[in-house]
């Protein structure tokens, strides 16, 4: 009987970790690791699993001795402590396999562990379980692979049904430490953005679970005593209309069988406004929110990433229809295309402050290891390091625009957007578009301590405590029902806001401080001897 440990590593803060917010809750993560407890649901029954994720409980030395392997996963901006957690198991003696989207797009950062297992487990659960045992595998030459290290690289040309993918060990999780559970239903998309690496490691046609599959998860869910939201963690929900359109009345059957325990939140791609049936079942099975890849108001941007599924909407359409349909719209935003010049900056500012859109993100573009865009730019030579998940500093390619005005731009973008007047308009703007909600608030253990303690610490502790007072007047003024929905966005504003001036800002400031810095330094040089200057951003790609 083989002992393993699953450890899911620490994220950093990010605005999506929602860490500011979190103690006001009584949670330690916002979303439990389902790569990893899927992958438990595949290894042999007879095994002794446990599980760590190390957002909600450190990993103790013991926790390792005990296993007889340790298997790591994460993202890339997850990369620091994915590696930590290898370097300690290794320090231990015991046998390390890592895997993952990190692994899977970026598998020479991880030169310390034993077995580097690219891509999906499912279909190659005997290579897997070979490799955890520490059995011989056929060697795999890459690049990046050091000796005496297994490499299973990412498969692109042969990637598995997921309709033979079990339902996840949600037993495995210490489920009371989320605010939200997660499941899957697809995975890949078929569009082609170039910046995208979902289609990279998933692929553009996708692969879907059967209704009767996804009612399991929901119902493992539901018996383990889970209430409340749950996360549709697809790249994109609406990949294959026809297919969602035959799960979405089992869907709506099982919810109201089951009391409707669960309320529902996705990604989508921006043509769902499109599908206007659609829209109103997905509402009609208890989805309220959804996140929207719209990522810039330009079309020359648009058309040059190739994210061609967002040309000929009116954008500002979609987002009001979907917000009076009874979604809250997330959305992602980027700067820093070609295309893009001064105006980026006031063109996003202009869209989002008419938007109902209160959680925008906005981030530089960013080229990811073995996405389109990475290998344009490493064949126009423009790229300059390793993309690491992470946007808050300087781009890791050079810029058509100069380096100095994106980073300001950015910069003022992000401290106006998240600022409170900023993020009140937009709450404000939701509340005049959307439906009273069609079900009373859940009450769920511990919701009036969570009230007390966010009346206390956001009504009469914090500084901004006029915007908590504003958006709970404004609640009321529309529907008590409408309450619940202003404490949390008075709790996750408080995150965004404290995030963005004591986290982004200062490391933008450190960072055009860098540019400016290399700038000096490269103009010196230049006035006392032949030497080029250093390429920044300001730098344009060879052969224009």
């Amino acid at each position: 009987m083989r002992r393993i440990l699953l450890v899911a590593a620490e994220f950093p803060r990010t605005y999506w970790g929602l860490q500011y917010g979190l103690a006001i809750v009584g949670r330690q993560a916002t979303m439990p690791p389902l790569g990893l407890i899927t992958v438990a649901a595949l290894l042999p029954r007879d095994w002794q699993l446990r599980l760590v994720d190390m957002n909600v409980e450190p990993l103790t030395d013991a926790d390792l001795k005990w296993a007889d392997a340790v298997l790591v996963g994460g993202m890339l901006i997850q990369v620091p402590s994915m590696r930590a957690v290898i370097h300690r198991a290794r320090s231990l003696g015991r046998r390390t396999v890592v895997g993952g989207p990190a692994a899977s797009t970026s598998p020479g950062a991880f030169a310390e562990a034993d077995v580097v297992f690219g891509g999906e487990a499912e279909e190659r659960v005997d290579e897997l379980v070979a490799l955890i045992e520490g059995e011989a595998a056929p060697p795999r030459q890459h690049r990046c692979q050091p000796a005496n290290q297994t490499l299973v690289p990412l498969r692109k040309e042969a990637r598995p049904d997921v309709k033979g993918s079990p339902a996840p060990r949600f037993d495995l999780l210490r489920m009371d430490a989320y605010t939200t559970m997660s499941v899957q239903y697809s995975r890949g998309c078929p569009y082609r953005c170039e910046f995208c690496d979902i289609i990279e490691i998933f692929g553009r046609v996708p692969r879907l679970k059967t209704p009767d599959q996804m009612l399991a998860e929901l119902e493992a869910l539901r018996r383990l005593g889970w209430r409340g939201s749950v996360f549709v963690v697809d790249d994109n929900f609406i990949g294959n209309v026809k297919e969602v359109r035959r799960l979405l009345p089992e869907l709506r059957k099982w919810q109201a069988a089951n009391g409707w325990p669960f309320d529902f939140y996705t990604e989508a791609s921006v043509n769902l406004g499109r599908h206007r049936g659609l829209v109103e079942q997905l509402a009609d099975c208890g989805f309220n929110g959804v996140f929207l890849g719209i990522e810039t108001p330009s079309p020359a941007a648009l058309a040059e990433t190739k994210k061609t599924q967002n040309l000929n909407l009116d954008l500002d359409e979609v987002v009001d229809d979907l917000t009076r349909a009874g979604f809250e719209v997330m959305a992602g935003f980027i700067v820093g295309f070609d295309s893009d010049d001064e105006s980026a900056f006031e063109l996003q500012r202009a869209f989002l402050e008419r938007a109902p859109i209160p959680l925008a993100m906005v981030g530089l573009l960013t080229a990811l290891p073995d996405t389109a865009l990475w290998r344009r730019l490493d064949g126009e030579g423009r790229l300059r390091a390793d993309g690491d998940g992470e946007n808050f500093g300087r781009p890791n390619f050079a810029t058509v625009i100069d380096e100095e005005t994106l980073l300001a731009g950015y910069a003022a973008l992000l401290a106006h957007l998240y600022s409170p007047g900023a993020y009140l308009r937009r709450c404000r703007a939701f509340l005049d578009l959307a439906p009273v909600p069609r079900r009373p608030p859940r009450l769920r253990p511990g919701s009036f301590r969570i009230l007390a303690r966010t009346v206390w610490r956001l009504g009469i502790q914090s500084p901004r405590r006029r915007l908590f007072w504003s958006l709970v007047g404004m609640a009321l003024r529309r529907s008590l029902r409408h309450l619940p929905w202003a404490v949390e966005k008075a709790i996750q504003g408080e995150h965004f806001l404290r995030y963005t001036v004591e986290d982004v800002l200062p490391r933008l400031r450190q960072a055009l401080e860098d540019v400016c810095a290399e700038r000096a330094s490269g103009r010196a040089a230049s006035s006392g001897s032949a030497a080029p200057m250093v390429a920044t951003g300001g730098a344009k790609p060879p052969g224009m």
